[in-house]
């Protein structure tokens, strides 16, 4: 979700209204997740998809006009042929369900640009926000961040504090999802949309395939850091695009990082001096990913190390060595190729096998 932030700067700057689709629902597999974006501005300015192209962004598009003349919103349903489905990046056919509503940029009373000002602070302060929206009325946002409370309504007391109890179940299961609940004797269909802290890349040494490696990881949406004790080697010139560059010992830089699940470490310096020291640090805390650059000679030599300092056995299987997935990579960018490959697969709980070996859903 972390390209939202890029497209609403792109919009905020030219304060036009545009219609805002979001994809609330699918049958089927699809590239695309729940919370997917796409906006449309009055002049046909076009930023995010709601799919992979084809015949579902074409029939926002085709809405918005419509959508941005009349003030109101509308939610679309498209069921897909085989063909379409495939088309469209899933599996099998299915159906999708798009809400498109209108969105007054330049406004800072519009209750879309209050909800996500609000989770843009959240998140930038570490924290889960989820942003709900019912999916038969317009606008009405209510805005619950982890640990924080909520903000704004759904229109109702009762309705807000039903959203409050499902939204933890919400962030346990970690993805956007559309919920019914029942209130009385209706049944409401509201959109919870997650957002989290962005994810981080911690790369220790400013190594050649560093550079591919923060470039792709940029690309993918993390925010990235990287660590060296060597000035000459960790510098704006080399990595224009980081996040930020620290030069010092990486082992007590280690220490000074935050480190948690929503962050990747990847240790390429292969020096056994920063490396250990590092690992010690890092296997203390629950990170999503840990990757090692080195042999599998280099590596059991360093588990072994480790284990007979007394690391617990369970921590070092969450060392990867050798670092990332066996596509054959040779270069630099290759390998960080596979490196990234591998902490996304880790981070969804997937083995990164083909996606030809995996079943399709129904089959």
């Amino acid at each position: 979700m972390s390209e939202i932030w890029d497209e609403l700067d792109q919009l905020l700057d030219s304060r036009e209204r545009v219609a805002m689709a979001t994809l609330v629902a699918t049958r089927g597999t699809t590239p695309k997740k729940e919370g997917a974006k796409m906006w449309v501005g009055e002049g046909g300015r076009i930023l995010g998809s709601v799919t992979i192209g084809g015949c579902v962004d074409a029939r926002v598009i085709e809405e918005a006009e419509e959508i941005l003349a009349a003030g109101s919103a509308k939610r679309i349903a498209m069921s897909l042929s085989d063909e379409e489905a495939w088309d469209f990046g899933m599996s099998c056919a299915g159906t999708v369900e798009v809400l498109i509503e209108p969105v007054a940029l330049g406004e800072p009373s519009d209750p879309v640009v209050q909800a996500y000002a609000r989770v843009r602070e959240s998140v930038a302060a570490g924290r889960h926000a989820i942003v709900v929206s019912r999916l038969d009325s317009d606008s009405a946002r209510l805005v619950i961040v982890e640990r924080q409370g909520r903000s704004g309504t759904l229109g109702s007391t009762d309705l807000d504090a039903a959203a409050v109890a499902a939204a933890e179940g919400v962030i346990a299961r970690g993805s956007s999802r559309t919920i019914e609940l029942q209130l009385g004797e209706s049944t409401i269909e509201l959109f919870f949309e997650l957002h989290g802290p962005t994810a981080r890349l911690l790369v220790f040494g400013a190594t050649t395939v560093a550079i591919p490696l923060v470039e792709l990881a940029r690309t993918l949406g993390f925010r990235t850091v990287v660590v060296d004790a060597r000035p000459r080697f960790a510098s704006a010139e080399r990595f224009p695009n980081a996040g930020e560059i620290r030069i010092g010992d990486p082992a007590e830089i280690a220490m000074e990082l935050p480190l948690g699940p929503t962050t990747c470490v990847v240790l390429l310096a292969h020096d056994y001096k920063y490396d250990v020291p590092i690992l010690r640090e890092v296997l203390q805390h629950d990170v999503a990913y840990l990757g090692l650059l080195g042999s599998r000679g280099r590596g059991r030599a360093i588990l072994d190390f480790l284990r007979e300092e007394g690391v617990p056995e369970e921590q070092l299987q969450r060392i990867h060595v050798p670092v990332g997935l066996d596509i054959g990579a040779q270069s630099a960018p290759e390998i960080a190729l596979s490196i990234l490959a591998e902490a996304v697969a880790v981070r969804s709980g997937r083995g990164g096998g083909k996606m030809r070996a995996r079943p399709a859903p129904g089959a």
